[in-house]
C-alpha cells in the first residue's frame, strides 16, 4: 500500500502527490509515479499535465480530481496516517514492515533481513 506525505520543504511535492492520486484514479498511478520520479525537477502543475496527457489519462477526469479538492483530500488522510503511525517523526521513504517503522531508502539486503527477522517473529 502507498501513501502519499508531500513534505513542506518541497515546493511542488503537493501538487505532485494530487497528481499522483489523479493518475490513480485511472489506474496509472505507477506509470504517473515512474514519470515523476524520472522528471523530479520538473513537478509543476503544467508538467504534470504534460505527464498525464503521455500517459493517456482522460484530461477533463484528471484535471477534475485536482481542481475540484478530491486529490487533495486523499492526500491530507494519507498525510495524517504517516502522523499518526510515525507519531510525527516520518521522512520520505518510510516503510512499515510489520509495523517496525524502517526509514530510508536502504539496499534490498537490509529490507530482506528486516523482513526475515518479523518472519521469525510470527512463526514463533
Amino acid at each position: 500500500m502507498f501513501k502519499q506525505f508531500p513534505l513542506p520543504m518541497h515546493n511542488n511535492a503537493q501538487v505532485a502527490a494530487e497528481a499522483a492520486v489523479a493518475a490513480h484514479e485511472q489506474g496509472k498511478f505507477w506509470p504517473m509515479h515512474d514519470k515523476m520520479f524520472q522528471n523530479a525537477q520538473a513537478l509543476d502543475r503544467a508538467s504534470l499535465e504534460k505527464y498525464a496527457q503521455e500517459l493517456g489519462l482522460d484530461m477533463g477526469k484528471f484535471k477534475s480530481a485536482l481542481d475540484s479538492g478530491r486529490a487533495k483530500a486523499v492526500v491530507t488522510a494519507d498525510t495524517q496516517v504517516g502522523n499518526q503511525v510515525s507519531g510525527g517523526r516520518m521522512g520520505t521513504p518510510t516503510f512499515f514492515i510489520n509495523g517496525r517503522q524502517v526509514a530510508g531508502a536502504l539496499p534490498f539486503e537490509q529490507f530482506k533481513t528486516i523482513i526475515d527477522e518479523e518472519l521469525k517473529k510470527k512463526g514463533s
